[in-house]
């Protein structure tokens, strides 16, 4: 746009700070508001697809998430007691470079942290956002603050958004999680995502995280699906109960459970689905999980926020008027937000619902389909979130 635009971008996750970063770049001035004290990030590690490492890479950023991160080639499932395997996804059926990047999101917030103030955009710290006008784009904080009129508020407080018309929806299931020191000898695979089922009720899962620093120890972070609705259930009985179950389901776990010695060693992550439309009201666009919210069973959010947030810096570079800027924003990334949306809605039940008949299906046909033509490679694409070709609307193709 000729005039730098005045911006205010409200939540300091991963999707708010590369907005930024790319903003800021491109000469707008940018004022991200955040409510902790000190910006930081929520979440357990994270998988990196070929989408979002293509976004890094256009921050300057790929190389240094690689380096932190580790390679997963593969995602893996056995169904017990029989030992089926039913999930069975090789990225390399669709690409033989192709992978993904798993990461803390501690070391991926800090990446996009310094991108975004070293690009010059102005962090606010202890800053709740509770409000906002569309049509003079100001915030309110709950302090009974304003902050701006700006030209362009960006809704970027994720699924739990106060800016966002659309009611998310909680799911049944959740998932405990804990980042654990990477066991020597483990048995597991380094480039991997694996995972255990019972039926659809109870799930483990194993995934290498990299580390906090280039130099430092490795990681793998450790999932086990549960009820939202039992967690306090959980919380009130021994943990030694909750130990038995988990390696019941996965006996190989043995070593890298052994840290976890109190229930404040697992975190519980709720899981909430919601789709914002529009993606625009006024001066207020919406960004990442608070537009389109979902399970992460397909392994998409932080992805689909950092699509967001390059498509939205995008538009507003080569528009002249805001109003076609962000009706361009939206175009670009909605049909890729319904196929994925349409996709979470689909699939999450199938590995993370108390159904008896989805995982008999499941464990019947997965196999197969994980091995016939076009499945591997219709797997891969999904997984790589490469279905749509959202980087194709960007402008920008898959790769370094």
């Amino acid at each position: 746009m000729a005039e730098p635009l005045n911006i205010g971008i409200a939540g300091a996750g991963i999707g708010g700070l590369a907005a930024a970063a790319f903003l800021a770049r491109e000469g707008h001035r940018v004022t991200v508001l955040d409510q902790f004290e000190t910006a930081g990030p929520v979440g357990s590690g994270l998988i990196l697809q070929e989408t979002g490492l293509t976004i890094l890479n256009e921050l300057g950023l790929r190389m240094q998430a690689e380096k932190l991160g580790a390679p997963i080639r593969r995602l893996y499932g056995l169904s017990k007691p029989s030992d089926r395997i039913v999930l069975d996804v090789k990225y390399g059926s669709l690409r033989p470079a192709l992978m993904g990047v798993s990461i803390q999101r501690p070391a991926l917030f800090r990446l996009v942290h310094e991108a975004a103030l070293g690009a010059g955009a102005r962090i606010v710290a202890a800053t709740r956002i509770t409000a906002a006008n569309p049509r003079d784009a100001t915030l309110l904080d709950d302090g009974g603050g304003m902050h701006g009129p700006f030209d362009l508020v960006v809704d970027a407080l994720g699924v739990r958004s106060v800016l966002a018309a659309s009611p998310s929806r909680e799911l049944p299931y959740g998932a405990l999680w804990a980042t654990l020191p990477w066991p020597d000898a483990s048995g597991f695979h380094a480039d991997a995502l694996e995972q255990r089922y019972e039926a659809a009720s109870r799930m483990a899962g194993v995934m290498p995280s990299g580390s906090l620093a280039e130099d430092g120890h490795r990681t793998v972070t450790y999932f086990w699906s549960i009820r939202g609705d039992q967690h306090d259930a959980w919380r009130a009985a021994p943990l030694t109960h909750w130990r038995d179950a988990a390696l019941a389901l996965w006996p190989e776990t043995d070593r890298l459970l052994a840290p976890l010695r109190t229930h404040l060693d697992l975190t519980f992550a709720r899981y909430r689905h919601r789709t914002q439309w529009p993606a625009v009201s006024g001066r207020i666009v919406h960004l990442g999980d608070s537009w389109h919210a979902a399970s992460p069973q397909l392994g998409q959010g932080a992805n689909m926020a950092l699509l967001d947030a390059f498509a939205l810096a995008r538009a507003i570079g080569r528009k002249a008027d805001l109003r076609d800027a962000l009706a361009d924003y939206a175009g670009m990334r909605a049909s890729h937000v319904r196929l994925f949306q349409l996709m979470s809605f689909l699939f999450t039940p199938v590995y993370q619902s108390d159904s008896r008949v989805l995982p008999l299906i499941r464990d019947w046909l997965a196999a197969p389909v994980s091995r016939i033509w076009p499945g591997p490679q219709v797997l891969a694409a999904m997984v790589s979130g490469g279905l749509g070709a959202p980087l194709w609307r960007l402008g920008l193709r898959p790769g370094r």
